[in-house]
């Protein structure tokens, strides 16, 4: 399931997926693109994609490519861990308005939630996740000029 959230391209041009410099980026980790639907019949954009529109129920669904950037929303530090995750805790979790309007719920970069402000300017950036059986590559929203 995971795998039709989001494109992962080792070689993909950097320019067509972020609009910040990528010089010095940890290249073992791929660039990404998230994929969302926009219905053919009522227009709604929505996220994760499915192959059926959660507003109006038809079937004619494009894929479309997100913008890689929008503000921070809304957020939150998660203290216990899930099954399953054998990460640190806590970790970051927020709501991202993106550039086209759409807002995308994802793991934050940044875990601490007094060094993140609403209306921040954010990134989607790829991160490994840790689990109990083998990582979990991802997306994350990361405020812009941390990783630069």
């Amino acid at each position: 399931m995971t795998a039709d959230l989001f494109e992962l391209d080792r070689d993909m041009d950097r320019d067509r997926v972020m609009d910040r410099d990528m010089d010095g980026a940890d290249d073992s980790l791929p660039r990404l693109r998230l994929l969302a639907g926009r219905c053919r019949v009522c227009g709604h954009t929505f996220f994760p994609r499915g192959p059926v529109c959660p507003y109006s129920g038809d079937e004619e669904v494009d894929e479309i490519v997100l913008p890689p950037t929008g503000t921070l929303w809304g957020w939150t530090a998660v203290t216990a861990a899930p099954p399953g995750y054998s990460g640190p805790i806590p970790y970051g979790m927020g709501v991202v308005e993106l550039d086209d309007g759409l807002r995308v719920v994802g793991r934050l970069t940044v875990s601490d939630p007094a060094s993140l402000r609403f209306g921040q300017p954010m990134t989607t950036v790829a991160t490994v996740v840790p689990t109990d059986g083998d990582p979990l590559t991802t997306w994350a929203f990361e405020p812009v000029g941390v990783g630069a």
